[in-house]
């Protein structure tokens, strides 16, 4: 169950945020750059789970072309939103318990991202900030 704070954060600012980053996975998925790189905020900074840091959505843009194509050939992966912390009504935090699953039957590997969201003028929210930290076995 995904814990809130404040406990009486608007639920339609929660239901956005759990359809952001289930795109997040829906996008990596099925390897669609540009739909993932719609989620990101002009300014982002974003750490891979490898330890680059990439600032600016051209950064992200670039590295994102060169990896996520192909990248899920033979592995799915879960997000689940472990919480939401709503820093001001505009900003938000999501933490998310991820998992890679190769359908080779190997181990997987996890991850746990977190992702700070800023609200845009469209009421959308945005990725401004995301930390992919991997989870050791």
């Amino acid at each position: 169950m995904t814990s809130v704070s404040p406990p009486d954060a608007h639920p339609a600012d929660v239901d956005r945020l759990l359809v952001g980053v289930a795109t997040v996975q829906s996008t990596q998925r099925a390897e669609d750059v540009d739909g993932f790189l719609a989620l990101f905020h002009h300014d982002a900074v974003w750490v891979t789970g490898g330890g680059a840091r990439l600032v600016g959505k051209d950064a992200i843009a670039e590295f994102t072309r060169s990896v996520l194509p192909g990248a899920m050939a033979g592995v799915t992966v879960d997000y689940v939103v472990d919480h939401i912390r709503f820093l001001t009504p505009d900003v938000a935090l999501t933490g998310v318990d991820q998992e890679y699953r190769p359908s080779d039957g190997s181990p997987s590997s996890r991850g746990r991202p977190s992702y700070v969201w800023v609200r845009g003028p469209d009421d959308r929210w945005l990725i401004a900030v995301g930390q992919n930290t991997a989870v050791p076995d």
